[in-house]
């Protein structure tokens, strides 16, 4: 279990087909909490919408609240390399979840994937 004031790290995968938010440890090491949008709603085309993602990360704060986790660095991925290059609906809505629900946010990153060659 973490300690009262400890962080962690919210990584939002996000595509125009599905939200997936995944909650770490700073070092990335443990898995604190997860969630899909396919754990939230039946029907696939609601998978990336910004209410499955805001549904996931209230839910996602509670767990964190419980487990003692007070605040989140942020690190949004989009597909990228030869994919979109931008994030899907569901990212700006569930960073904004995560602030209405109390946790505190230290940094927002964008860690999408750009081709090289």
């Amino acid at each position: 279990m973490a300690t009262k004031g400890t962080w962690g790290v919210a990584h939002i995968n996000s595509s125009f087909n599905n939200t997936i938010i995944t909650v770490t440890d700073l070092t990335g090491a443990e898995t604190i909490a997860k969630a899909s949008g396919g754990m939230l709603v039946k029907a696939a085309r609601d998978e990336s919408s910004p209410y499955t993602a805001m549904q996931m990360a209230s839910q996602l704060a509670d767990i964190l609240k419980d487990k003692g986790i007070e605040g989140v660095n942020i690190r949004v991925r989009a597909p990228g390399g030869n994919k979109q290059r931008s994030p899907g609906p569901g990212a700006q809505a569930a960073i904004r979840s995560f602030a209405r629900a109390g946790i505190k946010i230290g940094r927002i990153e964008d860690v999408t994937p750009v081709p090289h060659d």
